[in-house]
This record gives C-alpha cells, structure tokens and sequence, in this order.
C-alpha cells in the first residue's frame, strides 16, 4: 500500500468535518484537502474561508482523485455515502469516519462492499462544540482531545499507522478500541448523559403547574447539566437508533441506581445514601485529575514532570512530613473489614494510598474523606466486600497489590488487580505462589508480573511459610490471607521487617501471636473498629534527615515521625555514620511509637553498611547513597538485592545517576562500593521512580553546579508537595510541567 497522501477528501464540512479539513490544509501533512458537502453552498463556503483547498463538484471526481477520504456525515446517513463512493474507490484508497457510533458503520460498510477494504478505519473524534456549520470549522478543536480508532480484522497495519498520524497531526491524542468496547463506553460516557439532560429537560417542561418557576429560578447546576439538551435532534434521534443496544443497558444500569438511591430517601438509609454521595464525589474528582493528567489512571499518560535544583545551600527550622504510607493503606484496609466505624487522622493522600481507598470503594465500602488527612471508613466486616464492577487499578502501588491479592483470595468473587506501565514489570510471583500453597486460583502474567486474575469461592487453609527474603509485603499479604484460611496461618521471616500488619491486627482487637521471627493468626476473629493517628513516614523524612547531615550549617526537626523499630534502620545507619540525631518528645500514638527528631550537621565518614539493619531501611536507600558519595572514605552496601526490584532497579538507577554526577561509585550484585568526595552537576534520569528523584534533589545540597532531574511526576505516589516542602527548609528546586 502506498502511504504518500496527495489528496484528502472530507465529506460533510459539518464542524467536525470542517475543522479536521482547516487543521489538515494547515499542516500540510496530508495533502490537497478537498472539500465536498451535500449542501453547494457550505461547499463553496469552505473553500471561501480557508478551510479547503478544492471544493469539489462532483463527488464521484472527487473519490476517484483522493488517497485519503473522512466521512464526516450524520450516522443516518452513513450507508448512503457508502454506496455513492463505492464505485470510485481504488484497493489503495484509504477510508475512515467520525461517527460516535461504530457498530453502524461496520454494518453499514458490510452491506456495500463485498469484502470490507483494508484502508477502512472507522473512528471517533471525542471533541465538540454548540455550534455548527463550516463557518464554526476550528483548526484547534481537536488539540489535547481524544481520538479513538476501531481497527477492523480486515484493517492493514498501514492504514491504521496513517489515520494515527493524521489525528495526532492535528494535536489530538489517539486510542484504540475494539467496536463493541467503543460502543458501550461511548453509551456510557456520551450518550447516556445528553438522553438524560434532554428528558428532564423534557419533564420539566411539561410540568404545567409551576414549569415557568422551574426554569425561572434555575441554579447553575441545572443550566450546567442541562446545556447539552441544546444539541442537535436529529443526531441524537439517529445515534439512539443507531446504538440501541448499548443504550439500553446503560439506561437500564441508570435507572436501576436512581432506584436504589430512591429506596435510600424513602427508607432513611443514611449510610446507603452517603455511601452513593461518596462514591461520586471521589469519582467526579478523580475523573477531573484524569482530564487535569495528575491522576493514578489506567491507559493515560502521566504530565512529564522534571526538577531543576541550584547547588548548595542549608536546611533549618521544624517541619512535617506527609503521615506514613505503609501505616496509611493498612488503615483503610483493616477499617474496611472491621465492624463499626473507624476514624483516621493524618492519613497520607498521595496516590499509592488513594489507590488503595479507591479500590475500597469500588468492593462497596462508604469512605468519606480524606480531608486534611482526615478519613471515616464505615467497616462492611471480615465478609461484607462486594464484587468490584471492573479490574481493581492500583496505579503505581506494589503495596496495595501485593497486600490487596491476601484479602482477595479469600473472596466470594472474581477479581482482577491490574497497575501502570511502572507496577507492570515488577514482580508478583512472591505473593502468589505461596498464596497457591494456600489454596488460591491466581494467574499472573508473564514471568508473574502483573496483572492479577484472582479466583473467588476457594477455600484457603491455613500453613506455615518460611519466607525467602525479607518482605514485610509478603508477609503481611500472608498474614491477611490467614483471617479467611482454616487453621492457623504462621510466616517467619529471614529477617525483621515493618510489623505494623501485626501492630494494627491487635490495635483493631485481632490476635495475633508472634514469637521471635514469625507471627501467626488463625482465622474466627473479628475487627473492631478504631482510631487510628497515623505518624509523620519515617520514609518521608528520610530525604530531610539525610539533607541536614550532609549540608553545613543545617539543624533540622522533623514532627511527629513514626519510628517503629522494624523501620529505624536509617536512623541507625546515619549514627553509625557519625550523623547528629537526636530522638526528642518520644511517645506513642495508636500502638505506634513516635518522636520528633532533630538532626544537625556534622561530617560523616564512610562505613561498612551491617546486613542487620538493610531490611530496617530498605526504602531508604536511594537517599542512603547521597549520604555515602558526601562521607569521608569509602561505604559498602550489601546484602540488598530487594533494592532491583522496586519501582525501579534502584541500585543501577543510582550509580548511574551518581556516576553522571562525577562520583566514584561501583554498583554490585547486592549493593555497591561509593567513595566519598565531590558531586558535580549534570542530567540524572529517576526511571519514574519517586524516590530516586527525590534523593538526587537532596544531593543538590552538595553539588557544585545545577542538576536536572527527569521524570518526576511520580513523587506524587509518596509524597505530595515535597517541592514545596524542600524550599520552605532551604533547598534550591524547582518544578517544571510541560
């Protein structure tokens, strides 16, 4: 097929229609533009103001010279078009269309042609306007708007690539779906609401008594969501006709809610009706953050987001850091299996644990908040999840999916846990295959890499499992697992890791024993719930502690820090170091020790890293080597492979980036050898990895020129306004989006 477009001709110079013509005669990527309308005069029009070059005449000419035709006309009149073109277009002849329905086309396309052409794409153009016409033609209505194409089995590679390019020419962004997938989500998305604004409109207006009134002292909200009853009758008359099925059942799913919601009023079902009120509220929200690119979102690509940092400088004064992540997931997770009400403070709202709340909801659990950190969970109890409507999508989170797939395995139901492009490659084998031995059905994909396909209604028994390496995920998945399993359900660990599964199983009034390295529960108990203050992450002011021992003339108090005894490992590395910390108002919240830790300069020395203490600051380590490149002589790490499989390969993502920045740094199997000394300035890449990002922000403290940081946007997942954070304490970064 020859791809070189010297023609393209869009029939029907409607505002879709024209302002695809208008964009393409701009960009001259696509050749001649040629115009034709059934209408002369809009024809004729067009060519008048610039949105084409060739008005054609005659539309059998006009096919007969195009490589390239758009078919810009109503749906209803799809199949006509068809059957006038069909004589004049060549096997080279490249076809697509903009309608909102696709199912229609294809059968359309069917009855006219033989065999369906290879250069036919069907598409869908999610952009619009309340005007219409060739003079509304707009060369930007499609810029930073979706575009979907519905390749065909019969579709060629080729055409597809060309029709690609030609949306994204025009700024758009492309999607591929299949025609059925289309359908349904555009009856959802689309079609669903502008029935719905027409028939209350309608309603409405046939209120006799008091319709002046309605409409008279209507607020914006009725304007606002009423504004697209405004839209063309007769292509909604034909878009219904033309995609009745899926219509339909988004019409009967619609009525079926409004009806629930109905019951809710009439019966006084207060938690019914906050549990709907929720829902949507954080769905509209998080919706917004999707169109806004901020948001955990599955399919969507996230803002590009970079750091540039100055050199030098101190960090001083008191502040808080974001409540602890580990604590914070584990809150909504136990609060939602609890009987009662449970109450949050200080949870941390960045997306690794919105993701868990999210997934929470979906499994029909009533979440208000969070709140400035304030969350209310209205527990379901140990066997009151519901079945998800769809895949659980935890974004970047290996926490919630590693933890999420214990519970899950014990469901009544299906479920499929699913993560972006980061979780995709990460390792979940971990999790499953000693949750098999326990009886779970679980697929994974390749290499047991997300997603999870996770099989409801087995029966899980309980056993013992010795751990391969230290994962308090693993093990406090295990431990989850073992509230469903029959009998007792006991994990012993190579080494300590994070207990707050254990600490808060018994702050919500379960069991559970431990005794030396292994914890166990059995399963018959029940969660009651409880507060729960969730402390400043320790993880969080690791990048501060280590910004104030590093930085001359830095005193530094860090607020409210959990500094649980399975997590001070940086506290402990950075002494054994000769950093200056010191542990002040220590005391405990919610079964949780907590201190506020102050932190002053002084030189470090190089050291030997003790194995023992690796896994008490597994997460910490990014930040770790910043410290050991700013000591005096050489530190070692071992005996910290975990580091490989994280958000990324965080040993390489380090040396590399160090390297770049003139340190004398040699990476190993489990760890690596770095040389204190100078760092420079230079281009660093964090491989979208929150952590990474942030420690090279921290060694700016120390660098003698700029240091660029790319890929940042997922500090977010950890640590929301940490930019903001860093200049209030002293260090010169700025946040570029583009």
């Amino acid at each position: 097929m020859n791809n070189k477009i010297n023609k393209t001709l869009i029939i029907g110079l409607g505002l879709i229609g024209g302002s695809l013509a208008k964009a393409l005669k701009i960009n001259r990527k696509f050749g001649q533009v040629i115009g034709y309308d059934r209408d002369p005069e809009e024809t004729q029009k067009g060519l008048q103001i610039g949105v084409v070059d060739i008005a054609a005449e005659s539309l059998a000419e006009a096919v007969e010279e195009a490589d390239l035709i758009v078919l810009a006309v109503p749906v209803k009149a799809m199949e006509k078009v068809l059957v006038d073109i069909a004589p004049f277009i060549s096997e080279e002849t490249l076809i697509t269309d903009v309608g909102s329905t696709k199912a229609n086309v294809v059968d359309a396309a069917k009855r006219v042609f033989s065999a369906l052409p290879v250069g036919f794409v069907p598409g869908h153009p999610i952009a619009g306007s309340e005007k219409s016409g060739v003079d509304a033609a707009d060369e930007s209505l499609f810029e930073k708007h979706k575009v979907i194409l519905t390749p065909l089995a019969e579709s060629s590679s080729e055409a597809v690539n060309v029709f690609t390019h030609m949306w994204q020419s025009t700024g758009a962004e492309v999607l591929k779906m299949d025609v059925e997938k289309h359908d349904e989500v555009l009856a959802a998305t689309s079609h669903l609401p502008h029935l719905l604004a027409f028939s209350l409109v309608d309603t409405l207006a046939q209120e006799q008594d008091n319709n002046t009134d309605i409409f008279r002292y209507a607020a914006g909200g009725f304007r606002d969501f009423t504004r697209i009853a405004g839209s063309d009758p007769t292509m909604w008359h034909d878009i219904c006709l033309a995609n009745k099925g899926a219509i339909l059942a988004q019409l009967d799913c619609f009525t079926h809610g409004v009806s629930k919601l109905r019951a809710a009023i009439d019966n006084g079902d207060s938690e019914s009706l906050l549990g709907t009120f929720t829902r949507a509220r954080a769905a509209r929200e998080h919706f917004s953050r999707i169109l806004s690119g901020t948001a955990y979102s599955q399919g969507m690509s996230e803002q590009n987001v970079t750091f540039r940092t100055q050199p030098g400088g101190s960090v001083k004064g008191r502040i808080r850091v974001p409540g602890d992540k580990s604590i914070s997931h584990r809150s909504i997770m136990l609060g939602s299996l609890a009987d009662g009400v449970t109450e949050v403070t200080g949870f941390l709202e960045g997306e690794d644990s919105l993701a868990t709340l999210q997934a929470f909801r979906d499994m029909g659990v009533v979440i208000e908040g969070p709140n400035d950190g304030e969350v209310t969970i209205y527990g379901v109890g140990l066997n009151g999840l519901q079945e998800p409507p769809g895949p659980l999508y935890v974004g970047n989170s290996g926490t919630s999916m590693r933890l999420l797939s214990g519970l899950l395995a014990a469901q009544s139901f299906d479920t499929e846990l699913t993560g972006d492009a980061s979780l995709t490659k990460r390792p979940m084998g971990r999790v499953a295959d000693p949750l098999r031995l326990m009886g779970a059905e679980i697929e994974t994909a390749e290499n047991g890499r997300p997603p999870l396909k996770i099989k409801g209604g087995q029966a899980l028994k309980g056993m013992h499992y010795d751990m391969p390496m230290a994962s308090a995920q693993v093990k406090s998945c295990l431990l989850l697992a073992g509230l469903y399993a029959d009998g007792e359900t006991s994990v012993t660990e190579p080494a300590p890791t994070r207990d707050h599964t254990e600490r808060m199983l018994t702050g919500f009034g379960y069991s559970v024993k431990q005794e030396n390295a292994t914890a166990a529960v059995s399963s018959g108990g029940q969660l009651h719930a409880t507060r729960i203050d969730v402390p400043a992450d320790i993880s969080s002011a690791t990048f501060f502690m280590v910004a104030a021992a590093i930085s001359p003339g830095s005193d530094l108090t860090l607020e409210h820090v959990g500094i649980n005894p399975t997590r001070i490992g940086i506290i402990n590395i950075l002494r054994l170091m000769g950093a200056d910390i010191e542990l002040q108002n220590e005391r405990e919240v919610g079964g949780e020790p907590v201190a506020d830790i102050r932190v002053k300069y002084t030189p470090l020395k190089g050291i030997h890293i003790p194995e023992d203490q690796v896994p008490l600051a597994i997460d910490e380590f990014p930040a770790l080597f910043v410290a050991a490149a700013c000591a005096e002589g050489t530190t070692v790490v071992s005996g910290a492979e975990e580091l490989r499989v994280k958000e990324s390969d965080r040993i390489q993502s380090m040396v590399d980036g160090l390297k770049t920045l003139g340190v004398d740094i040699e990476g190993t199997p489990d760890g690596a050898i770095i040389k204190g000394g100078s760092i420079g300035g230079g281009v660093v890449e964090s491989h979208d990895d929150h952590r990474i990002a942030m420690s090279f922000c921290v060694a700016s403290l120390r660098a003698t020129d700029e240091i660029t940081i790319n890929e940042c946007a997922n500090v977010a997942t950890s640590f929301p306004r940490f930019v903001e954070l860093a200049q209030m304490a002293g260090i010169k970064v700025e946040k570029e989006e583009g």
